[in-house]
């Protein structure tokens, strides 16, 4: 799958209008990654060689220039949405609205904030379909390849 920049951009403006969760002002980087990258990006900063679905990196305190990073992994998204029985589209874009709750400073590390986080999911996710957005982010690269950049 590439994914398209206009949609990722479109998902973005609509959350930026979402009242419930704000993230911090600045640039947000939004990057697709295959299996191979995401584990070594895992490995490198959570250092944990497994493969995962979403990583998000914050911006510095007191620098409003930069708000954070979301970092996808399609492959991962590909293997979850038939056992979701979800699109992969869907996958991804639930993937986005979870680095962007982290970046709205939800936290899923224990069971209580993991429960408030999959809440708070839900209703970002019911806000978006009620706006009409739906995740059209583009189709398979001519070569097969994952991986775009935002």
């Amino acid at each position: 799958m590439r994914v398209t920049a206009a949609p990722v951009r479109r998902l973005f403006r609509l959350l930026d209008a979402f009242d419930a969760w704000r993230i911090p002002p600045g640039e947000l980087s939004i990057a697709f990654f295959d299996d191979e990258e995401m584990i070594q990006l895992h490995a490198d900063f959570l250092d944990d060689p497994t493969p995962t679905d979403v990583i998000t990196f914050p911006g510095e305190d007191g620098d409003e220039s930069f708000a954070g990073e979301i970092c996808v992994c399609i492959p991962q998204a590909e293997r979850e949405a038939p056992k979701h029985g979800t699109l992969v589209a869907e996958e991804i874009l639930l993937y986005l609205v979870h680095g962007w709750l982290h970046l709205a400073g939800h936290d899923d590390l224990s069971d209580a904030p993991r429960a408030a986080m999959r809440v708070a999911e839900q209703e970002t996710l019911a806000y978006l379909r009620e706006r009409g957005f739906v995740p059209e982010w583009g189709g398979k690269s001519p070569e097969g390849k994952s991986g775009s950049v935002c």
